[in-house]
């Protein structure tokens, strides 16, 4: 008898799909960051469908607390920018949409509609101020990083920046606390001269450990 092919899946094994080599050119090896874009607007479908997945981020308890503010060119973009540090105003200035990043202060509250099965989560994080805190800047942080890679496989360019003032920007915009501002990501189509030379990573052998 002959062996089952390669591609069959064994009883009770799931195989994921690889993603092919343009795929990981687009969200890895050729993705830069963007400081520069083209005027091509970016649609409330392009915005829509990068939180269609992000939301897919695995999240301790599935908690989700990232929340995410677009803003688009005028009034809005203009109460952003001044907060920038001065070296990223003009970039925000010209992006087609920008996301201001924050964590969910009171993430909890949701915990019944998102963790059905455990209810009573809500009261813990309640009573606990540095878990609550603890596990809303580090899954908010998780879902940032997957914010980019959803930009990117929107086919648009992301343009990730730390540099402003925390503080300012939820005094502006989330004026009751409760969110805070994690990170601002520039979006839209690359303009002139959008990369700067890349900057070398680590090898395997300065990062990976085996045991």
């Amino acid at each position: 008898m002959s062996s089952a092919p390669s591609d069959v899946i064994r009883s009770g094994e799931h195989r994921l799909s690889r993603l092919d080599e343009r795929a990981k050119h687009t969200l890895f090896t050729g993705a830069r960051t963007a400081n520069t874009f083209a005027e091509t607007p970016v649609t409330d479908a392009e915005l829509t469908g990068v939180w269609e997945l992000v939301k897919w981020a695995p999240t301790s308890v599935n908690s989700q607390p990232l929340r995410v503010l677009f803003v688009r060119p005028g009034e809005g973009r203009d109460r952003l920018v001044k907060h920038m540090n001065e070296r990223n105003r003009a970039k925000t200035a010209t992006a087609p949409a920008v996301a201001v990043l924050a964590m969910d202060t009171r993430f909890h509250d949701h915990i019944p509609a998102v963790l059905p099965h455990k209810p009573e989560m809500k009261d813990v994080f309640a009573g606990n101020d540095d878990l609550r805190a603890g596990t809303a800047s580090f899954n908010a942080t998780l879902q940032a990083g997957y914010f980019i890679l959803a930009v990117r496989a929107q086919g648009l360019a992301a343009g990730p920046m730390g540099g402003f003032d925390a503080a300012s920007v939820d005094a502006e915009f989330f004026p009751d606390g409760r969110f805070r501002s994690l990170l601002v990501v520039n979006i839209g189509h690359p303009g002139k001269d959008p990369w700067h030379p890349r900057l070398p990573r680590l090898s395997n052998d300065d990062v990976v450990q085996w045991s």
